[in-house]
């Protein structure tokens, strides 16, 4: 790569950095004070009021911005599937068809696709499972980077496709690379991005948190280059075993709205 033209990459993206750095800072202060007042209580209290439980919370206390930039597979990477028709669309997205179906012993055990995703995937190690669908017959993984999950990113994720036999017969695949790391920032707290969700009438009473985790999701889509912020994962299981999910920005506390057909990250007012 020319490292004028690689220098002015890395200068932008500095650049549109520093400027959402200064966004998030105000919309942190903003975030702050729209926060519920909950009286003398402390939330543990008032979740217990509500029976709202939740198991041991993770401690992270820093974690970085993330940059990285969509692949583009070239023909020798195409080179590297053996018996199996490829085919690439806008350059980033691999389609590719096995000439013999991979069955699935069980079409919800996830060691079955996780087997599959690292022999038959380019860099198949750097995914992780998140959906099954079993009335669309797919199962979506995400990439992860620094043991992170990557959340709802169209450029770094696997969806495989089953056929009524429960064989994989096609994928698609989607990479990011080139990640660079930021300065460590420090992180709300688990129990402050539940209080967010609570104070928003988010928590319902006599429900569950049964997983806090951390990891991306993406700030700002340029052509190529992606921006990442930390962020926090909060599953809940409600009183009727309804499952929800909620996606926090771990830095500045606003909720968030991730989906795959977005090319920027939606704030829940």
């Amino acid at each position: 790569m020319d490292w004028s033209k690689s220098k002015s990459i890395f200068i932008f993206v500095f650049l549109i950095l520093d400027i959402f750095l200064y966004s998030l800072y105000l919309n942190r202060l903003t975030e702050a004070q729209k926060v519920e007042v909950l009286g003398e209580k402390t939330i543990e209290a008032r979740l217990n009021d509500d029976n709202i439980t939740f198991n041991t919370l993770p401690i992270v206390e820093t974690a970085p911005y993330l940059s990285g930039s969509v692949k583009k597979f070239e023909e020798d990477d195409i080179n590297l599937f053996n018996d199996q028709s490829v085919s690439v669309e806008n350059d980033s997205k691999l389609v590719v068809t096995l000439q013999e179906p991979i069955a699935i012993k069980n079409i919800n055990n996830p060691t079955s696709y996780a087997e599959f995703i690292q022999a038959y995937v380019f860099d198949g190690t750097s995914y992780t499972l998140w959906d099954i669908d079993e009335n669309n017959r797919t199962a979506t993984f995400f990439q992860r980077v620094n043991d992170r999950t990557i959340y709802y990113n169209i450029n770094g994720m696997v969806k495989v496709y089953l056929n009524s036999d429960n064989e994989i017969y096609m994928y698609e695949q989607t990479l990011l690379e080139d990640f660079e790391v930021y300065e460590e920032e420090n992180l709300l707290t688990p129990i402050q991005i539940i209080q967010i969700l609570y104070s928003r009438g988010l928590l319902k009473p006599d429900s569950q948190i049964t997983q806090v985790k951390l990891g991306y999701s993406t700030l700002v889509q340029l052509t190529q280059t992606q921006v990442f912020v930390p962020t926090w994962e909060i599953k809940v299981t409600t009183a009727d075993d309804e499952e929800e999910e909620y996606f926090a920005n771990a830095i500045e506390g606003q909720v968030i709205d991730v989906k795959l057909d977005q090319t920027n990250v939606e704030v829940e007012e």
